[in-house]
């Protein structure tokens, strides 16, 4: 029988299929009964999946990242479609095809590696220009750039979503300099590069994005300036002469505040006209493609509008 993928599912549809275990929990309902709160995914997306009545044997027979067959039936809870499963048993990876929960794409990442390497080869400011081929000289590092997810959920929440965030983010800057002359925008498109790369360190890319023991001490920001002092270093070594004091708080500055907000994060607020552009330009891009995400999600009958979102506040106009 053919394979249900997790975009294909209804309402009141009978499950039997098997899914990478992205997380799971075990919880306590009000009663005092326990039941196990879980991730489902596969290559097309996730789904949560709620397993009542349970006990820890049955938790502790797998583990997140294991493969597992899942029995039950899918319904709709406020909006969204949702597993409510009957049995789970653990399936031996030899029993599954690793193609249906593989979300990379190596072919697009490649073409977004030479969208970077052209972008950083053509900065006219010979410090960034060096800066930049510092980064891309370091293997490990472009490897683990072009499969991580630029978040667990939300935006780009896939392998390879962080390199696509990041090389739209430079790319916006480009388009948008000829209207702003009193802007840096190299400082900007470099600003874009380096703004999240610390979430190569924050979460894992293996299976389904979760955030490290390091993501979840640190975060990707202080990550992200702990990073560019490493290359700055190597740069220095490389060339005989450190990148100047002014410029290396310059960039320093633009990882720091891209949250915009101390509320949301950033340790300081934007404070220079790069900091400010490159806030806004990483908000926009992750809000729009936050909402075509659920848009693209949706399973609301209606034609004109999603169903209400919880996270966000509002439904939204399929347009």
């Amino acid at each position: 029988m053919a394979r249900r993928f997790v975009n294909e599912l209804s309402e009141q549809e009978t499950l039997d299929e098997v899914f990478r275990a992205a997380d799971k929990q075990l919880r306590a309902n009000r009663q005092g009964g326990k039941y196990i709160l879980m991730k489902l995914a596969d290559r097309t997306g996730t789904l949560t999946g709620m397993y009542w009545n349970v006990d820890e044997r049955i938790f502790d027979s797998f583990e997140r990242g294991d493969f597992v067959r899942c029995q039950g039936r899918i319904q709709l809870y406020n909006g969204n479609l949702q597993a409510i499963l009957t049995d789970i048993a653990k399936v031996d990876v030899s029993q599954v095809d690793i193609a249906d929960f593989d979300r990379f794409d190596a072919s697009a990442a490649d073409a977004l590696e030479v969208k970077l390497r052209s972008i950083l080869a053509g900065l006219t400011n010979v410090h960034l220009r060096r800066l930049g081929e510092t980064f891309l000289a370091d293997d490990d590092f472009l490897a683990r750039l072009k499969i991580a997810p630029a978040a667990v959920s939300n935006h780009h929440a896939y392998p390879g979503g962080l390199l696509q965030h990041t090389v739209d983010l430079m790319e916006m800057a480009q388009a948008i300099s000829p209207k702003y002359p009193q802007v840096d925008f190299e400082l900007v498109v470099m600003g874009a590069f380096l703004h999240d790369l610390g979430k190569i360190e924050e979460l894992s890319s293996a299976g389904e994005s979760t955030y490290t023991d390091r993501g979840q001490l640190i975060g990707h920001i202080v990550i992200g300036v702990q990073m560019l002092a490493e290359k700055l270093q190597v740069l220095e070594v490389s060339v005989g002469e450190p990148v100047p004091d002014n410029l290396r708080w310059q960039l320093e500055h633009l990882i720091l505040s891209h949250h915009g907000k101390l509320d949301y994060g950033s340790p300081k607020v934007p404070m220079s006209l790069e900091a400010i552009a490159l806030h806004h330009l990483d908000n926009m891009d992750a809000k729009l493609t936050a909402v075509t995400s659920v848009i693209e999600a949706d399973v609301s009958g209606d034609s004109n509008w999603t169903n209400y979102n919880s996270a966000m506040g509002r439904k939204f106009w399929k347009s």
